[in-house]
């Protein structure tokens, strides 16, 4: 995938139209088709390097396999489960999101409903259109003092505690990411879910659909909380069993029920959407003009900057790639990946396991980029079509390559400001260790050899060990190039290990044949870096 070769992209959902001009302005190609067909899609995409879509398209496997072109899928608004993330980041494709975009609109949805539900507005105003004037039927309650409980303490929960709280209400919660300490801040006091349940009056879920929170609420935890309890989702259907949900409201154990969200939308089943105590929306916690028009500007931004190679945010599946576009980033990106490539020739395999280790506190956090880095060069020379930093570590788990990391802040002199990284093919002599010079990664060590001038990791290279007394090789190369038209730009010999010595050669272009090499080294490969 070569970022920055965005041409083409296919807006596959109605969005505001500041997303279509955004991207012109960018220079970019853009189609507008609404309402494609999966068959329609399927033909369309063929040609397109982004595609743009809220939650009704579905992007299958099926769907990223056609897509020939396709660098970059992004999503409207914060969901991403209309997407195949899994296939997605095996063919290399970014997933970028817009998590902000929609957060106070889903969150003023949600108050709505629980005031609606609180109140019976939406049952009480259709009993009005059909002429009836029933004071006594809808007795609500004040949500004042009440207890409500925010599953989810992530950018809508909390806008809907803090909104909440000014009506009285205590809020309680529960998030596995989010310490009690930072929701404390803004006003929710975490529990374990096994003390919330008995606690709260209402209940708003506001987590993603993952397995862990699919039926999050269910026949048991709905037994658990206090008769009567409300319930909102305006999520993610699944997050609350339909079926639980339906047989609680049946029996009273569940008061009322406000959806925005379902596991089949339009929901086919019509029990719940008809029972009586049940507030229903068509999925409307991002239809406002303010979240679409910001949804719809933030992801052409995004999509924009990636093409111009700006910077990449809102990243689902590849954060190690948003490094890099950060300019101190890229030539160690570029350096992990060549020193990948050279383990992988040096040690002739792919299977095994890898240790990255980063030297100096420079480099301290730069684990979490540099590993699919390596991966990738690992993998560089492998059957797959094209290895990225999107699908590297996927693909590496997938060839049998366990790649893992460690760091120390103690790098030696002289690199202890720059920093040093490290790659060893584990239970093997193998290992590489470079560096960047200004911007150019270098090579400057391998298998416990020292080179005396650092080589540069860049272009055709021919590495090579040999004998140190003999320069035979070094003869013999100069022959090849002369007689081929090439020629010979740099050279690097390492320091003498058992008697040999390591060298790296930088060629004006690959040579065709090695045979007349190989008899007079102990070993020989070719890269292109």
């Amino acid at each position: 995938m070569a970022l920055g070769k965005l041409q083409k992209v296919l807006i596959s959902e109605s969005l505001d139209p500041c997303c279509r001009e955004i991207l012109q302005a960018a220079g970019l190609r853009v189609q507008e088709k609404p309402g494609l067909s999966k068959e329609e899609l399927l033909r369309e995409i063929r040609d397109c390097d982004g595609l743009i879509v809220r939650s009704a398209t579905k992007v299958t496997a099926e769907v990223l396999e056609a897509a020939e072109r396709l660098q970059v899928v992004g999503r409207a608004g914060t969901g991403v489960d209309n997407v195949d993330v899994e296939a997605a980041t095996r063919k290399g494709v970014l997933v970028m999101n817009t998590p902000t975009g929609n957060s106070l609109s889903a969150a003023e949805l949600t108050c709505g409903m629980i005031l609606c539900l609180a109140r019976q507005i939406p049952q009480a105003a259709a009993s009005m259109k059909e002429g009836k004037w029933d004071r006594k039927k809808y007795m609500g309650m004040e949500l004042n003092g009440k207890t409500l409980a925010v599953l989810g303490l992530g950018r809508i929960g909390r806008e809907v505690a803090t909104r909440m709280q000014a009506f009285g209400m205590k809020t309680i919660g529960y998030d596995p990411i989010i310490t009690p300490d930072v929701s404390a801040t803004f006003g929710v006091e975490q529990l374990p879910l096994e003390q919330i349940w008995p606690r709260c009056d209402f209940i708003t879920v506001h987590t993603p659909l993952l397995p862990s929170t699919t039926g999050l609420l269910n026949d048991s935890t709905f037994a658990k909380c206090r008769r009567g309890v409300q319930v909102v989702n305006c999520a993610r259907g699944g997050i609350v069993d339909e079926g639980a949900l339906l047989r609680a409201l049946q029996s009273g154990q569940c008061g009322g029920a406000a959806l925005d969200v379902f596991t089949q939308e339009p929901p086919k089943d019509r029990d719940l959407v008809n029972h009586p105590n049940v507030i229903s929306c068509p999925h409307l916690g991002a239809s406002t003009r303010e979240a679409q028009s910001r949804c719809g500007k933030e992801i052409a931004m995004q999509i924009v900057d990636m093409a111009t190679g700006k910077g990449l945010t809102g990243v689902v599946n590849g954060q190690a790639l948003s490094k890099a576009f950060a300019p101190q980033t890229k030539p160690w990106i570029t350096l992990a990946r060549a020193l990948g490539t050279v383990l992988c020739a040096a040690g002739k395999q792919v299977q095994g396991s890898v240790q990255v280790c980063t030297l100096g506190t420079a480099l301290k956090e730069a684990g979490s980029y540099l590993t699919p880095a390596v991966a990738a060069g690992m993998l560089a020379g492998g059957t797959q079509k094209e290895v990225t930093l999107v699908n590297a570590t996927l693909l590496a788990q997938e060839a049998g390559l366990k790649v893992t990391t460690t760091h120390s802040d103690v790098a030696p002199e002289p690199d202890s400001s720059t920093g040093l990284l490290q790659v060893s093919l584990q239970g093997t002599p193998h290992q590489v260790t470079g560096t960047v010079q200004g911007s150019t990664p270098v090579l400057q060590q391998i298998n416990g050899a020292t080179f005396k001038q650092p080589a540069p990791l860049s272009g055709p290279l021919l590495i090579y060990r040999a004998k140190a007394s003999d320069t035979s090789a070094l003869t013999t190369l100069t022959g090849l190039l002369s007689k081929a038209g090439g020629q010979l730009l740099s050279y690097h010999s390492s320091s003498t290990v058992a008697g040999e010595q390591w060298s790296v050669v930088g060629l004006s272009a690959p040579l065709s044949n090695l045979g007349e090499l190989k008899p007079r080294v102990t070993e020989i490969f070719q890269l292109h870096l």
